[in-house]
């Protein structure tokens, strides 16, 4: 004792005025369960402080802990002035009313700072004051209105206080003070008497027990509504409540959702894990995720002791604790300490701290309520706001006040679509089929909604590797949003995290492909019908048969037959089948002509009644054909179905990113879906795309091929007629309206759904949005012979060519038919003549007339023909031209007339 008296005053005379570099601090901590969580908070609030320095730069704070057994009370007094002894300027006690009582006697009388739950002189207390609680509560159950519930209650262990909440009410109220043996009496009780609005004031350790007890009488329903005085209800296990829509409500001291509270729950179990080799322990659930009320209040016990001794330290000077239980002297310091404890304002863990006489009349309550899967908050109260209930549809049903929901959605054409002007405002900004469908669906149901866009813009799927949902799944999950309406699939792995209605809209899974191309017309698109190698054929035995016919016709003597010769006393036989005249014979039989050559011989006739079967086949299956190539565009469709979608690689396919169509290959077991899939995942650049636009876009652009809903793809074909539909649909499934797990408002919502489909307003809103023929392009129809295209100049053009090119060539072989007759048949021509008159032998006078060579040119000779065939055109005789052969005589004594 006398060594640590003159420590002190070793300190004091070596450092003078302000806060001394070391302060000792004292906490008791009783031995029952659920103790360690508080004492661990409190070391860790010192650790922070010295490892920090903000607030006390030039001091150190050392602690000393001590236990105890709460129902001791000589133990207690004991442990204290141990404290004492050591020289603590503080002493933070536990919130056990019982321990409270016994240290803070000892604390008032020697004038030292108690920092926990008491409301004595010399004392600070860190909870909520418990007048201002009872005003929570109060404010509660007048906002419920009710009229009839009931109380349980354990003894010195209530929050509130419950003569002063009965005297507040003129209604109907049942208190039942229990302990953890008559907590099913009390519930058999009140469920008797139909007593469904229930306030549960009891012990933190007790309430495991009672919520087993509720379960076992079947008080979970949904017509049960259960108030907490607790302040940790989020630590309790409510697995078993959350699917029959049974009210539970409670306040919270601790904001599990801010930043800074889950970064010092972090650092908590970091430190505990690092220090004591024990984890952060939390008695109530598994995985400890959230700070209950105890620990937060003494981390921020040791927080306000430290704003205190700094603002202190500013003015007045910390004088050293000299003094023991023994003695009756009290510590001089300790008041100017407790004023200044007094007047601290801080936000600490549990929100906005401020004291007036020892009691906190400054923080803040959240209203908690569970919803399915979760908890969520629903209000706050505090001291000078009071209640603000900021979700009132977690308290009444639709229909009985006005409820307005959050709805999410994402944008797809025609699904959803948005306005982008600046006159659109809210809901107006969107528009569509699906917009329709919520806006009939909130009048029939009676809602209202707030519409708004997923963060993500994905649907929701899940990552195989982590686990998570994304998209407007994720959102429904963490129930940031009620309803989910879109162009949404129902699946198995969304309806296992969250719920649909029934079914709007029956699709399935369809191909998207760029129509496929005609064949490019051209100028020869008549030969078409029969293919180049028939083509080629035909000629081969054009040339065979024309030479069989002149060989035949040669051989056969009945093709033999006299001809009128200029010399009349020499006969001459001759043959109809020349090379040339077998050949037109052929070509004219081929074109179903009548030439002026007919066989005589059986042989001829045979081969000539063989090549008119050949040619009547050929023409037509020609002519047959002909109406079918020149008529009906033919495709180029490279594939079919998905079985040839799969099998092939020049085509490119995907899918929409974190949709239910990828999730569906993903998933699939059928072989071919799952090579589609893998074809997918495995391509370089991605094939999936994050929305549909890109999907039509890179469809548009050829090579690719969209996987899709059948919904979707049907609109898009309408109104785009580059695009159409491979094969059929490659499942079945249904777009629904999507709701958090166990949410009440799917049961009504299907109710809706299936009233419109009866009434057929879904299949109106149908043909407004996908058939509208303003926006409809207007396709092509080959299946009816009356709408066959009419056959334009680049289909059958190529006969014009070979017309004009026919004339051409007969031209050219005309001008040397003429040449050769001029060179070789026309040397000469009678321009003048001569007669000499001789005496032969005889003494006869003989008359010669002899030929010159006329002086014409061939190109005149053209001209005098040119100008004939003119003459001929105008009906005009020919002129008589003089011609006669050079190797011609003509008799002597014969008479010469002109032809």
């Amino acid at each position: 004792m006398l060594i640590a008296s003159g420590f002190l005053l070793f300190q004091f005379l070596s450092y003078g005025l302000g806060v001394p570099p070391l302060v000792r601090i004292g906490a008791i901590f009783s031995n029952q369960p659920g103790m360690y969580n508080s004492e661990l908070a409190f070391r860790y609030a010192i650790h922070r402080l010295n490892m920090d320095k903000s607030l006390l730069p030039e001091t150190t704070v050392d602690y000393y802990v001590e236990y105890v057994n709460r129902f001791d009370s000589f133990e207690t007094v004991q442990k204290v002035c141990k404290l004492i002894r050591v020289g603590v300027q503080a002493v933070f006690s536990p919130t056990d009313s019982v321990l409270a009582t016994h240290i803070n006697s000892i604390c008032d009388a020697l004038d030292i700072p108690n920092i926990g739950r008491s409301a004595h002189d010399f004392s600070i207390n860190v909870y909520p004051s418990k007048q201002l609680v009872n005003y929570a509560f109060n404010d509660v159950i007048q906002y419920l209105n009710w009229t009839r519930f009931g109380i349980l209650h354990e003894k010195e262990n209530g929050i509130i206080n419950l003569h002063q909440l009965s005297r507040s009410f003129h209604g109907e109220v049942h208190m039942r003070q229990v302990s953890r043996d008559s907590y099913v009496s009390a519930l058999n009780e009140f469920k008797g008497k139909e007593i469904h609005n229930i306030i549960i004031d009891t012990n933190s350790n007790g309430i495991s027990i009672l919520l087993k007890n509720i379960l076992q009488q079947q008080m979970n329903e949904y017509k049960y509504h259960y108030l907490f005085t607790s302040f940790d209800l989020e630590t309790y296990d409510l697995e078993d409540f959350k699917y029959n829509f049974v009210n539970i409500t409670s306040f919270r001291l601790v904001d599990t959702a801010d930043v800074g509270v889950k970064q010092i729950l972090k650092d908590i179990g970091l430190y505990s894990h690092h220090i004591f080799k024990k984890p952060y322990l939390n008695l109530h659930i598994k995985k400890s995720t959230i700070l209950e009320s105890e620990p937060a209040l003494m981390f921020d016990s040791v927080y306000v002791f430290a704003i205190g001794l700094q603002t202190l330290e500013q003015s007045h000077s910390l004088t050293l604790l000299n003094i023991s239980c023994e003695e009756e002297n009290s510590w001089d310091g300790g008041l100017s300490l407790i004023n200044y404890l007094n007047a601290v304002e801080w936000k600490g863990l549990t929100g906005p701290i401020q004291f007036k006489d020892g009691q906190r009349v400054q923080f803040k309550l959240d209203l908690i309520k569970l919803k399915q899967h979760s908890i969520v908050k629903v209000g706050e109260w505090t001291p000078h706001g009071h209640l603000n209930i900021t979700e009132p549809s977690m308290f009444f049903d639709a229909g009985s006040m006005n409820v307005t929901l959050v709805v999410i959605t994402i944008l797809e054409t025609p699904y959803v679509m948005m306005h982008y002007g600046k006159n659109f405002t809210g809901n107006e900004r969107f528009y569509g089929f699906c917009v329709d469908i919520l806006e009939t669906i909130s009048r029939e149901v009676g809602f209202d909604y707030i519409l708004d866009l997923v963060p993500d813009r994905k649907y929701g799927a899940k990552d195989p590797e982590t686990g998570e949902w994304n998209g407007m799944v994720a959102q429904l999950m963490k129930y940031k949003a009620d309803l989910a309406v879109g162009s949404m699939t129902i699946t198995y792995a969304r309806e296992s995290v969250i719920d649909f209605t029934k079914p709007f809209m029956n699709l399935g899974i369809s191909i998207l492909f760029k129509v496929p191309t005609s064949e490019p017309t051209r100028l020869f698109s008549f030969m078409n019908p029969l293919a180049i190698e028939i083509w080629i054929y035909v000629l081969i035995a054009y040339f065979l048969v024309s030479l069989c016919i002149y060989i035949v016709g040669k051989l056969s003597p009945i093709e033999w037959k006299c001809i009128n010769a200029c010399d009349l006393e020499n006969i001459s036989i001759g043959n109809q089948f020349s090379l040339t005249d077998s050949f037109w014979f052929t070509i004219g039989t081929f074109m179903q002509q009548s030439p002026d050559i007919y066989p005589r011989a059986m042989s001829t006739r045979i081969i000539s009644s063989t090549w008119g079967f050949f040619s009547l086949i050929i023409v037509a299956s020609y002519t047959a054909n002909l109406a079918a190539f020149l008529t009906t565009e033919r495709m180029i469709n490279p594939i079919e179905n998905a079985e040839d979608l799969a099998s092939q690689t020049e085509i490119s396919y995907g899918t929409l990113d974190s949709g239910s169509t990828m999730t569906f290959f993903r998933d699939s077991v059928i072989e071919t879906y799952k090579k589609i899939w893998r074809s997918m995942d495995n391509k370089k650049p991605s094939a999936f795309t994050t929305t549909y636009e890109d999907g039509i876009k890179r469809v548009n652009q050829g090579n690719y091929a969209f996987l899709m809903e059948s919904t979707m793809l049907d609109y898009i074909v309408q109104r785009d007629c580059n695009l159409t539909q491979i094969g059929g649909l490659l499942d079945t499934k249904g777009y629904g309206i999507a709701t958090p797990k166990g949410s009440p408002w799917r049961d009504k919502i299907s109710l809706a759904i299936l009233e419109l489909q009866e009434r057929g307003d879904i299949q109106m809103l149908y043909d407004k949005w996908w058939k509208n023929t303003d926006e409809t392009c207007t396709r092509k129809n080959t299946s009816k012979q009356s709408k066959a295209n009419s056959l334009g100049l680049e289909s059958i053009g190529g006969v014009f060519v070979v017309l004009i090119a026919g004339i051409i060539v007969a031209a050219v072989v005309a001008f040397f038919e003429f040449w050769y007759n001029f060179r070789y048949n026309y040397e000469a021509t009678p321009s003048q003549s001569v007669v000499n008159n001789k005496y032969n032998q005889d003494g006869i006078l003989e008359s010669e007339r002899n030929y010159t060579p006329p002086d014409r040119s061939f190109w005149i000779e053209i001209a005098e023909e040119l100008r004939y065939a003119s003459w001929c055109m105008n009906k005009q005789k020919r002129p008589a031209l003089t011609r006669t052969c050079s190797k011609c005589t003509i008799p002597k004594g014969q008479r010469i007339n002109k032809l």
